[in-house]
């Protein structure tokens, strides 16, 4: 096993040496990189020392494009180069952080505060490793995200389970989506800010035991999210177009993109329930575009699929069949372009852009969602349970043929705010002499005797 971190010195003696506080974000899987870029831009406009620590997950030509696209690559300190399954991954990023701890500890006098985002595996273990390396805990950008499902009478009339969904009682349920939902529930443990998206993200949290406030220091401000800013930073189209990668999305309109991934969505009766209803849509006339991300091939083939959706793309006009996207400009550009009816999916993220993009509906392949918000708030999302594909089909021709569904979904509200980047950065600058543990003594107002100061290393 191979444990230790690429470390580019000189970028990372360039923030080290700049202040006594220094912020290290850390990235690891695809949304990171454009989650996570709204802070590195906002801490380099405010003069915040920072760099990246980037675990390697997501490092080829497509999935890591995203270090290139949102120009992180000049800021990454530390690569642990981290590869394999879960057990793998988490067993090198363990000693992977040790040595990096063991690396800044040679500027004694500096605080680094590593911010991990959201519900990746880096989000659960780096947390934990940088805890137990150091006796320090860690910011968490996009926390508190909780599974919630609606109370569910029938799976079998589609307007009923929209009226569930959208004007019925919901409860929390994370389980799902795996292992994700234990990755930011475990992320949290080892946190000391935590950064909640909305409202709801702190009950969560302040419901689990986390306080607000400590010594008169806020400690959940709710700052929205930063997907914002990563639309807001490709809102404009630099260079080749969607449209000129795939021609057939401008040839018609009123696509359906289809991006499933999931572990659970992976299982065979809801893959299946998934790919039937996707036929059923192509079948009925829609037009499909189905993105077949890593683990959605390696599904297809175990399940006899893939040969049957390249026929059906050889013999369909209205269906397309891609691999996963590489620029995520791409993906922006076609969801506001008008062209794109709406997005079958099971991405987290997804559900928060798709409340900010108000051109494609988001229609989200679970039984349950860790952006519940966007459903009984916003109205911008309606759950999909797989169940079977004749429901899938159903349930989608019913939301695409109903104008006062369509209508609702596109007028919800935005809940994620703006310039959140710049949010989470002024929050840091005026909490950088803060101490980044928290004793129990310390939490309940006891003076110390002596040094509270842990010997690590």
């Amino acid at each position: 096993m191979d444990a230790s971190p690429t470390i580019y010195e000189d970028r990372l003696a360039t923030q080290m040496d700049r202040d006594d506080f220094v912020l290290a974000v850390v990235t690891a899987t695809k949304p990171d990189f454009y989650k996570q870029a709204p802070v590195v831009a906002a801490a380099d406009a405010n003069n915040l020392p920072c760099f990246v620590i980037h675990t390697g997950q997501h490092y080829d030509d497509v999935l890591g494009h995203g270090l290139e696209e949102y120009g992180l690559e000049p800021y990454i300190a530390a690569d642990f180069g981290i590869r394999g399954d879960l057990s793998q991954k988490t067993a090198e990023m363990m000693l992977a952080v040790k040595k990096l701890a063991v690396k800044l500890n040679e500027w004694s006098n500096t605080t680094v505060l590593p911010m991990v985002h959201g519900d990746t595996h880096a989000a659960a273990i780096f947390p934990q490793a940088w805890m137990f390396a150091t006796n320090q805990q860690v910011a968490h950008n996009e926390a508190g995200l909780r599974g919630m499902a609606p109370a569910y009478e029938t799976t079998a009339d589609p307007e009923a389970v929209i009226r569930e969904q959208w004007d019925g009682e919901w409860h929390v349920e994370r389980t799902e989506p795996f292992p994700e939902q234990y990755d930011t529930f475990i992320g949290s443990a080892a946190s000391i800010y935590q950064f909640a998206p909305i409202e709801l993200n702190r009950e969560h949290l302040e419901r689990e035991g986390y306080p607000n406030e400590v010594d008169g220091q806020e400690r959940i401000p709710v700052v929205g999210n930063s997907v914002v800013d990563a639309i807001e930073m490709k809102s404009t189209q630099d260079g080749e177009s969607v449209f000129d990668v795939y021609p057939a999305l401008e040839a018609r309109d009123d696509w359906i993109r289809v991006d499933i991934h999931r572990r659970a969505n992976l299982l065979p009766e809801r893959f299946t329930a998934i790919v039937e209803g996707v036929i059923g849509l192509v079948e009925r006339g829609y037009n499909v575009n189905f993105v077949e991300l890593t683990a959605t091939e390696q599904a297809l083939r175990n399940y006899g699929y893939r040969d049957r959706l390249q026929r059906l793309a050889d013999e369909r006009e209205n269906f397309l069949f891609t691999g996963l996207w590489k620029k995520h400009a791409h993906v922006y550009e076609f969801l506001t372009s008008g062209q794109c009816l709406a997005e079958f999916t099971d991405s987290g993220s997804m559900q928060e852009e798709l409340n900010h993009i108000e051109e494609a509906l988001c229609l989200t392949a679970r039984f349950n969602t860790d952006r519940p918000e966007t459903v009984f708030n916003a109205n911008t999302n309606l759950l999909v349970p797989p169940t079977d594909g004749e429901f899938v089909t159903d349930m989608i021709t019913h939301i695409a043929e109903t104008d006062a569904v369509r209508e609702r979904m596109h007028s919800g509200e935005k809940l994620y705010g703006s310039n959140v980047g710049e949010r989470i950065v002024e929050f840091l600058k005026t909490h950088n002499n803060d101490r980044v543990f928290d004793w129990t003594h310390e939490r309940l107002g006891f003076e110390a005797g002596g040094d509270s100061e842990f010997e690590y290393l």
